[in-house]
């Protein structure tokens, strides 16, 4: 006889409830009233759990930490072998949400990272996920080997692929439409290309 799955913890629904209204509609049009009804929670749960809406969203950030891997990499990954293109197939994922939300889906940390001055917690937890983000791309460009020049700072080319992102998707929500991030992704795998096809230099030894 099936058993009915586990209804997720009143934290869990918490958190994602305010995962999700964060991404909508922002941290500061968000109130804990709303995060409460989606998450079919009451005050007394959310203030056993958290503090305060400041302290639920530095909750989230940390849950977004968590879900880097499995949400964002795992997936992209998964689709080829070749380090190259991986990089690749994690921007198609961003892509992906564009397409399929109308050119309306935004980058979560992003937003953050606009929309609070003046929570310095959140400032550093949107840092430290970022640099997962860097690291994880870092990785596909270090399994790359030779097939990019000794001299190419690795670390330095995965911000830059972020900052790609970043604003690709930017674009695309303000146009409302895929061209720019397609026109942006095009550059960047352009530049990929020139960089694997640079001549390399052979030291001869003496």
């Amino acid at each position: 006889m099936a058993t009915a799955a586990a209804k997720p913890s009143t934290r869990s629904r918490i958190l994602e409830a305010a995962r999700e209204l964060f991404w909508l509609k922002g941290y500061p049009e968000t109130s804990v009233a709303e995060i409460l009804e989606k998450a079919e929670a009451n005050s007394g749960s959310f203030y056993y759990y958290f503090k305060s809406k400041e302290e639920l969203l530095l909750a989230v950030l940390d849950y977004y930490v968590d879900l880097l891997y499995p949400e964002v990499m795992d997936q992209a990954f998964a689709t080829t072998p070749d380090p190259i293109e991986r990089v690749f197939a994690v921007l198609g994922g961003y892509r992906y949400a564009l397409e399929m939300t109308g050119c309306t889906f935004g980058c979560p940390l992003g937003r953050v990272a606009l929309e609070i001055s003046d929570i310095p917690q959140a400032h550093e937890k949107v840092a430290i996920n970022f640099q997962g983000w860097v690291n994880a791309v870092k990785k596909c460009l270090m399994d790359a080997g030779n097939r990019l020049p000794a001299d190419v700072d690795r670390h330095q080319l995965a911000q830059f692929v972020l900052t790609v992102m970043e604003g690709a998707v930017m674009q695309a929500r303000v146009h409302r439409s895929l061209e720019p991030f397609d026109n942006s992704v095009a550059q960047l795998r352009a530049y990929f290309r020139y960089l694997m096809s640079a001549p390399r230099v052979v030291r001869v030894k003496e």
